[in-house]
């Protein structure tokens, strides 16, 4: 893993302390870096954050991911955790640390 992982991963996890102590309640991270192969293998794009050890899919046990999501963008507007991605999905919740805005819902609209 080259170097500069290795140090988004620190932040990242420095963020994700944060969510955890807000939310009160531990966080399951159900995906987080990749490397470039397994991206590929499972579906991830090229420009994926997870690849860069910016990204951490999570779920937190009876919280709903949506609700996940709205407690990381309050935190992104209040500059409490870095800015960067919240993806909304069915079963986890999509954080990264980019440096800027980025949102999508891929959640079943029913």
């Amino acid at each position: 893993m080259p170097e500069f992982v290795k140090k988004n991963i620190e932040l990242l996890a420095e963020d994700l302390q944060v969510i955890r102590d807000v939310i009160k309640s531990p966080i399951k991270i159900t995906n987080a870096y990749r490397c470039k192969e397994h991206n590929t293998k499972v579906g991830g794009v090229k420009t994926s954050q997870h690849i860069k050890g910016k990204a951490a899919d999570l779920q937190v046990d009876g919280v709903d991911p949506n609700e996940v999501a709205d407690y990381v963008e309050d935190l992104m507007k209040s500059e409490l955790i870095t800015e960067g991605g919240v993806g909304r999905y069915n079963t986890f919740t999509h954080v990264d640390i980019r440096g800027s805005k980025a949102r999508w819902n891929f959640t079943n609209k029913k």
